[in-house]
């Protein structure tokens, strides 16, 4: 609490010097780069200004981390080389820029109106709880009710000072929150803005597009070579069964029903590699039955005991329900194959837009997050703009928890 209130009245004593400095710098640099805008030193003149600019900014969001706890993270985004024309304009259009400059000119009165009322509420305070020490020292026998019997009588004196002790979380409580609310100021101006988060929003949805358009490419592929290897060969193999048959049976002594008997096993083999297939590209019981129904369906073909939480009636986007029912399958099958688990648990809640996903084992734990099949499970989440985490401690519990938007 003392180291609080400290570090809040050091960041308010100090906003009247850093706002002179920041208004003579902003002026001093406006007045520049306007006189030289008009020469070929614009560019540089400009870049030299912004960087300046930025530096001091810093310094204040450091300043303001007196109060936050950290400081205000930068707002910027990167500039990528090029013409001096085109580092201009990229500097020049994002609004960070602006809002730096803004807060070096607001800071002085800002500055100067907070830090007297935060040094005025301190001092007083202070002077009232060392009122015995000093009050003496200046008789005034003219000051007015109630002023005159407490700062001149040796009683009155301690009742100001237990008066401020009294009042000592009051005035550092005002002290914090009047820092707190500069601090709130500067985290409007200096912190990172809309324009960056959709910025960064952007260049998150392109990467994971691509990361998509990979995992569907791989997805294609693989499913090409199981098509290749399992159901087209048993069926070509069935085929050719059928096909030994038919010259059997053109002559009464060769009995063809075994081999019948054969090409049917294997046409069945091959529809259940198909099936098998479809499960893994979109299971029907998904479109059929909803997600409550699938994930009951994993659950009863694990191995384990597998307890499942959820609404039985909800229904979410095709989208949705798809990546959670892989979700829970990774989930199940990496417990059963890697962890040992002997227990599990899954729960599905919906709530502020957001469908759940958790899968919890008491397995070994120690699962890795940067695995092909997380990984891929990661990818299929944030095409949807959710999130997947994964906590594994050695010795377990493993809970693998995903967040997908619902709306």
């Amino acid at each position: 609490m003392v180291k609080r209130t400290a570090r809040a009245l050091g960041y308010l004593v100090t906003g009247p010097v850093a706002g002179i400095a920041g208004l003579l710098w902003s002026v001093v640099a406006g007045v520049l780069v306007t006189l030289l805008a008009v020469t070929q030193l614009g560019g540089p003149a400009f870049l030299s200004a912004a960087w300046l600019t930025r530096h001091l900014a810093a310094a204040e969001r450091w300043r303001a981390g007196w109060v936050l706890g950290a400081p205000i993270p930068a707002p910027y985004l990167p500039v990528a080389g090029g013409s001096l024309r085109d580092r201009v304009g990229a500097v020049a259009g994002q609004p960070a820029t602006w809002r730096d400059l803004a807060w070096l000119i607001v800071l002085l009165p800002l500055g100067v109106a907070t830090g007297v009322a935060g040094l005025v509420v301190a001092v007083v305070d202070l002077a009232s709880i060392a009122a015995p020490a000093w009050s003496w020292a200046v008789p005034n026998p003219h000051a007015p009710f109630p002023m005159k019997p407490l700062l001149t009588t040796v009683p009155g004196r301690f009742v100001l000072a237990a008066a401020g002790l009294a009042l000592l979380p009051v005035a550092a409580w005002l002290v914090r929150s009047i820092a707190a609310a500069l601090a709130r100021l500067a985290v409007a101006l200096l912190g990172p803005g809309e324009h960056r988060r959709l910025v960064e929003r952007a260049d998150r949805l392109a990467e994971t597009r691509r990361r998509v358009v990979d995992a569907q490419a791989a997805e294609l592929r693989r499913i090409e070579r199981d098509l290749h290897d399992g159901a087209q060969a048993r069926i070509v193999a069935a085929g050719m069964t059928l096909a030994l048959a038919a010259r059997k049976m053109r002559t009464a002594t060769v009995d063809a029903r075994p081999d019948v008997e054969l090409a049917r096993r294997q046409l069945d083999d091959a529809l259940a590699e198909l099936r098998r297939l479809v499960r893994g590209i979109h299971p029907p019981i998904l479109t059929d039955r909803g997600l409550h129904a699938a994930l009951a369906a994993l659950a009863g073909d694990s191995p384990f005991p597998v307890s499942l939480h959820g609404d039985p009636d909800a229904r979410y986007p095709a989208a949705v329900e798809s990546a959670a029912y892989f979700v829970v399958a990774e989930g199940l099958t990496n417990a059963a194959k890697h962890a040992a688990a002997t227990t599990g648990t899954i729960t599905v809640s919906r709530a502020a837009g957001l469908v759940r996903i958790t899968v919890t084992d008491d397995g070994r734990g120690g699962a890795d997050p940067d695995g092909a099949g997380l990984l891929g499970l990661r990818r299929r989440v944030e095409a949807l703009d959710g999130t997947l985490t994964v906590t594994s401690p050695p010795g377990g519990p493993t809970t693998l928890c995903a967040e997908l938007p619902c709306t």
